[in-house]
């Protein structure tokens, strides 16, 4: 059976495992103040993004594929590329792709035979839509799990059968350099998450909120002081948890601009050597313009499975 993986560009995942993978990204455009930018996913595209445009425009918004543009990507070429395709969303809650994913796949499965038919296949065709109930490198890391099960010759029940699990277990966590961006953000979407006191203190004395993402909802869950202090101490309880095991084996870690600058972070280093030695793959990447746009650029994420739920200390 082929087996296709399709994502969107919220999902924090290195380009050369994307590609390696064959994985779909269904992209997402960016606007502000005058710039656009489509996000493909593309490394230097990305990096150019946080460098140039994020620093002209405060004031963003987003707007994923509609109904209509999924529902034409899958019927002009997966349907015919793949018997079975595992879509894979950013967090519900924070996005409208799951929802138009799903309407979209209803479509998909009323229309495709007479496409199928044509291109010579007579099996059906199946599709499922997930709902991370994550983002960005937690997004990324059930993505890349659903890969690596397909490349490996999965069966499809053993695969829906990790994504409800790690759906459940993933947890990432999100800190900004500056708040700047992310208290504008904040106030124009009306969460109060971030408020004035809170950032003028958290200005004043150099403190980060810590933004966890698990089990469909987001929000801060510690207070640092210091961005390098914060990174590692998510470095830190990253550590900890693949000592005491992972639901997967793979961490996830994405940063706003360019990520070279993560490779000479020592905690990352000392984590990466850690996750060498209990066998856990560590991806890296550019984190995604949609993140960017929220959290600034410079903010750094990470993700894991663990079926302990982290603490920040």
């Amino acid at each position: 059976m082929r087996i296709g993986v399709v994502t969107d560009s919220c999902c924090d995942l290195p380009r050369d495992f994307i590609d390696a993978h064959g994985i779909e990204i269904m992209p997402i455009a960016i606007q502000g103040d005058g710039t656009s930018f489509i996000d493909h996913r593309d490394p230097a595209a990305t990096r150019a993004f946080y460098r140039d445009a994020l620093q002209l425009a405060a004031d963003f918004t987003s707007a994923p594929l509609t109904i209509e543009q999924i529902r034409a990507l899958f019927l002009d070429r997966l349907v015919v590329d793949f018997d079975y395709v595992f879509c894979i969303t950013v967090m519900n809650a924070r996005s409208r792709i799951f929802d138009n994913a799903s309407q979209a796949a209803r479509g998909v499965l009323t229309d495709y035979r007479p496409i199928r038919e044509a291109a010579g296949h007579a099996k059906p065709f199946s599709l499922r839509v997930f709902d991370s109930q994550n983002l960005f490198p937690g997004q990324g890391l059930i993505v890349a799990e659903v890969a690596r099960l397909a490349a490996e010759g999965a069966t499809t029940s053993r695969i829906i059968a990790h994504i409800e699990r790690l759906t459940q277990t993933t947890q990432a966590f999100l800190i900004p350099a500056d708040l700047t961006q992310l208290r504008h953000q904040a106030r124009r979407k009306g969460d109060k998450s971030v408020g004035l006191a809170a950032y003028l203190l958290g200005s004043a004395l150099d403190i980060k909120p810590v933004i966890r993402g698990y089990q469909g909802d987001t929000h801060p869950v510690a207070k640092v002081r210091g961005f390098d202090t914060g990174v590692d101490k998510l470095f830190a309880t990253a550590i900890a948890h693949i000592e005491a095991g992972l639901d997967a084996p793979l961490v996830c870690v994405s940063y706003g601009g360019d990520t070279r600058v993560v490779n000479t972070m020592n905690a990352y280093q000392i984590m990466c050597k850690v996750a060498a030695r209990h066998g856990v793959k560590v991806h890296l990447a550019e984190m995604s313009t949609t993140a960017g746009v929220n959290i600034g650029a410079g903010g750094l994420a990470i993700a894991f499975a663990s079926p302990r739920e982290a603490t920040i200390d």
